[in-house]
């Protein structure tokens, strides 16, 4: 018998596995590393009792597929049952008036998509909101739950690659507000560093954004310094078409991270890590470790407040450009908080 009930706020592409909603963003649910459905689904202890969706379709796939009952207000979601668990799987702007809802609502453990919130100062506030409440607020950066990337993490902790030097990162379609994040939170993981300033200039080529005409999430070019002064490289233009690439280079080796690890020592050795030790998506080790929270209280190595600085990063992206590429000091200060990354 399920111990927690949860349930799924956004049936789309990410949130129920919806590959109609794939279709229109061009994009497949095979290729991802998880969706929320799938990864609560998945784990013997949680039951999906509920789920909302303004579209119509959407629910009536998502009932079809799960069996669960649906709602076409989140509202009315979070009032039919006490909900354990909930997954915000929709519109970045909406996660802060819904995440303090939920914890109105005494939802116990919040699993929110990224980027955390339009605005600094707003996701500051849902961080703020379940540490008073004790709610437990997970972001869906997967990476940090994948078994490949905690080993380099703590490779490099070790001093594996000796003195950090710098990282260099590139990836296609630009979106430094939905794909960005991603990379800034990897880095940030691998290197446990924080962001101390951005210099940085955005592509404004205009690129149509894949979830509409609402959202506007440009990419860019830019140099991040981090704690202890190791440098970040930044070539993520709208129409890049440069595969993901995260290097670290150290003065012993470097690192090459994707979906392997690829690992090349100065004197000679080489070593390559495959993912084979993890057991299911990044997205079904995340829920596990939600449950055991619930279980019996044990931490989350991931820190909620790391996403927001993840999100302080991009947002410094925007302050540095709109200043001629300067370079912008974080934490951010003054009207730069409330700058909105306008990402879907």
């Amino acid at each position: 018998m399920a111990q927690y009930k949860a349930g799924i706020i956004g049936l789309g592409f990410i949130g129920a596995a919806d590959q109609v909603s794939g279709d229109a963003l061009g994009q497949q649910v095979a290729d991802l590393d998880g969706t929320h459905w799938a990864a609560l689904d998945n784990h013997p202890g949680v039951e999906v009792v509920g789920g909302s969706s303004r579209d119509e379709g959407r629910r009536e796939r998502f009932a079809a597929r799960s069996g669960a009952e649906t709602y076409a207000d989140w509202r009315e979601l979070l009032a039919a049952e006490p909900l354990d668990i909930v997954s915000i799987a929709t519109y970045t702007p909406v996660h802060e008036e819904i995440t303090l809802a939920c914890v109105e609502a005494g939802v116990k453990a919040i699993y929110c998509e990224k980027p955390v919130a339009p605005t600094v100062a707003a996701g500051q506030r849902m961080v703020a909101a379940c540490a008073e409440a004790g709610a437990l607020l997970v972001f869906n950066h997967q990476r940090r739950f994948t078994a490949n990337l905690r080993r380099l993490r703590d490779h490099i902790k070790a001093g594996g690659l000796g003195d950090l030097i710098s990282v260099n990162t590139q990836w296609g379609s630009g979106r430094l507000g939905n794909v960005g994040t991603h990379v800034f939170d990897m880095v940030y993981m691998l290197t446990g560093r924080s962001v101390e300033a951005v210099s940085a200039t955005l592509d404004l080529a205009g690129k149509p954004d894949c979830r509409g005409s609402d959202f506007a999430d440009p990419g860019g070019w830019g140099t991040m310094r981090l704690e202890g002064g190791v440098i970040v490289t930044v070539d993520a233009s709208d129409y890049n078409r440069t595969p993901w690439d995260v290097r670290i280079n150290g003065s012993e080796g470097r690192v090459l991270a994707g979906a392997g690890v690829e690992i090349e020592y100065w004197d000679g050795r080489g070593e390559t890590w495959d993912n084979e030790e993890q057991r299911g998506s990044g997205m079904d080790v995340a829920v596990r470790e939600i449950a055991s929270w619930l279980d019996d209280g044990t931490p989350l190595e991931y820190q909620p407040q790391e996403a927001v600085h993840v999100l302080e990063a991009i947002v410094a992206f925007h302050a540095s450009h709109a200043k001629n590429a300067a370079w912008v000091e974080l934490p951010l200060r003054d009207a730069d908080r409330e700058i909105v990354v306008n990402s879907g």
